[in-house]
């Protein structure tokens, strides 16, 4: 087992052969073998991606076509890049549960949960669906749980942690508030739970958070690397020495585990002998003469191919990515849905770093208790397992926008909303771009609760189907779905087989909005018939 191995998880690596379609290899597997194809500079026509979750954070709006960029820059549909990834995990495990199992256990016989962070939008989670249908994973066996969800779920479950029966979740009483801080490689999702009866969670504020994670820390490392080298040198160092750059970004994934907030002494990072011959042979410098020259010629030294780098260095790594987690928790807690927490819940790959647990303990620590899991970074995967048996744990949920749809009626002198646009349509004038809503930002939804029904009717006798176009808004009360703000996010569409009735067809629409993912539950009226709808929010 190599240096870089000593991690329970696996990195978010993936490497695809030529044909651009099918996958070689994943994790630590996929980082070797990359690199020893790029040792004997074989690695150009293969596809390498690292860290490719990042890509749907954060983004409103998501393509299905949307496309990844990969270590030498060359695209392939981001689609088949996760697919493949959540492929082979899948057959992993049935290939590990047929050698242990033989045939006892079925493909049918799995309910398969795919995590996704909580601060993902519906776009996100939608794309994750659809690549791991393209996985072949029926729709009907597939569970989407959010992350803290699931860590939270996992920690209520734990024994009394070090005898200490106040420092275990599993100890809290109905009523209890504590802060959930899931601290992953990319993102930092943060949100409060309360413990209510029968040991159930309701969430009480809206997961909110940002890409702070451990990749933070790691973009850190590589600048000093950089900022040492020189930018132009390091890039030229990775394209053409990329074995030694992933073993450099390896070597100091298990090395920042390491360092601690109280460590005086020097710490060492191996550096690969190309960099210094790159450096050498771009700027007649050697690397202990970069060094000199540069702002940590009094911190940093360099002697039989390691770098000693003083312990203040190492933690300005972290500094950034622990700022803005100090920060976005001290706002979280202001608010009035985050009063009188009595914990603060640490999971996720992150926080088993040595140095955000002491900046956390030292800055929350007196007056709440700070609680650690043994093996953080896979909570959230033992936790995804309670959920897929029983995903009605998590009661309520926080709506994390104003949710509404497109509306249009016929204009009248009994109009309540200011003067709008009018469009007539087969001699009917109608008012339109009008925000119709369902939830307000900040309100409680339950698991399966059906909002208010709404009611819709064809503008045109021979109309086969209404479309409803869904609009977000972080407004408690937008009156117009053109207002600076509000946000077209996806649609669905209910046919319409039989147009007898031509407008006098009437369909009645509640949306559902408590559980991990949007429905709709679309009642037609004139024929009882009853189905759930679901939301379309890729483009």
């Amino acid at each position: 087992m190599g240096e870089g191995e000593r991690t329970l998880q696996a990195p978010t690596c993936v490497l695809i052969n030529p044909d651009g379609k099918t996958l070689d290899s994943f994790g630590y597997v996929a980082e070797t073998k990359y690199a020893e194809l790029a040792a004997d500079e074989l690695h150009k026509p293969w596809f390498f991606f690292r860290r490719f979750k990042m890509m749907l954070f954060d983004k409103m709006k998501i393509q299905r076509q949307v496309t990844l960029e990969d270590e030498t820059g060359k695209r392939l549909p981001a689609k088949t890049v996760f697919s493949l990834a959540i492929q082979f995990l899948k057959n992993d495990l049935l290939k590990e549960c047929h050698k242990q199992l033989a045939d006892v256990l079925q493909e049918d016989d799995i309910q398969w949960v795919l995590t996704v962070p909580a601060i993902w939008n519906d776009a996100a989670k939608q794309f994750m669906r659809e690549a791991a249908e393209d996985a072949g994973i029926l729709k009907s066996k597939l569970l989407i749980a959010l992350e803290p969800e699931a860590a939270s779920l996992f920690c209520r479950h734990l024994q009394v942690q070090k005898g200490d029966e106040d420092m275990s979740l599993a100890s809290f009483k109905s009523g209890t508030k504590y802060i959930v801080v899931d601290a992953g490689g990319g993102t930092i999702d943060i949100t409060v739970h309360q413990v209510i009866v029968d040991g159930k969670l309701r969430e009480l504020h809206k997961a909110s958070g940002g890409a702070w994670g451990g990749t933070e820390v790691d973009k850190a490392y590589e600048q000093f690397i950089a900022s040492i080298a020189g930018k132009e040198t390091f890039q030229v160092f990775k394209e053409e020495h990329m074995d030694d750059y992933i073993d450099l970004l390896r070597t100091f994934e298990v090395k920042k585990r390491d360092i601690s907030p109280q460590q005086s002494t020097k710490v060492t990072f191996r550096i690969p002998p190309s960099l210094a011959e790159t450096i050498l042979e771009a700027t007649d410098l050697t690397i202990k003469e970069r060094i000199l020259s540069s702002e940590y010629r009094d911190q940093v030294s360099y002697q039989s191919g390691k770098l000693r780098v003083d312990a203040d260095v190492t933690r300005t790594f972290f500094q950034k990515a622990i700022d803005s987690i100090i920060r976005h928790i001290s706002s979280l807690m202001q608010k009035q849905s985050a009063r009188n927490c009595q914990a603060i819940l640490m999971v996720g790959g992150f926080s088993e770093s040595n140095v955000l647990q002491d900046a956390i303990r030292n800055k929350f620590g007196s007056g709440m208790k700070i609680i650690i899991p043994e093996g953080a970074g896979l909570a959230v995967l033992k936790g995804a397992v309670i959920f897929g048996h029983r995903p009605s744990t998590i009661a309520e949920r926080i709506c994390k926008y104003t949710y509404g749809e497109a509306l249009s009626h016929e204009t009248s002198e009994n109009c309540k909303h200011p003067p709008t646009i009018t469009r007539n349509f087969e001699g009917v004038t109608y008012c339109i771009n009008l925000f119709a809503k369902h939830v307000t930002v900040g309100q409680t939804v339950k698991l399966e609760e059906e909002q208010k029904e709404k009611y819709s009717f064809p503008v045109s006798d021979t109309q086969t189907g209404i479309c409803y176009d869904i609009y977000t808004s972080a407004s408690a009360d937008p009156i117009f779905v053109t207002e600076p703000g509000c946000v077209k996010i996806g649609r669905f569409i209910i046919p319409i087989s039989d147009t007898t009735l031509g407008r006098k067809r009437k369909f009645g629409c509640k949306f559902i909005f408590g559980g991990t993912e949007v429905a709709v539950k679309v009642e037609d009226k004139a024929t009882g018939e009853v189905h759930i709808q679901t939301v379309d929010f890729l483009e």
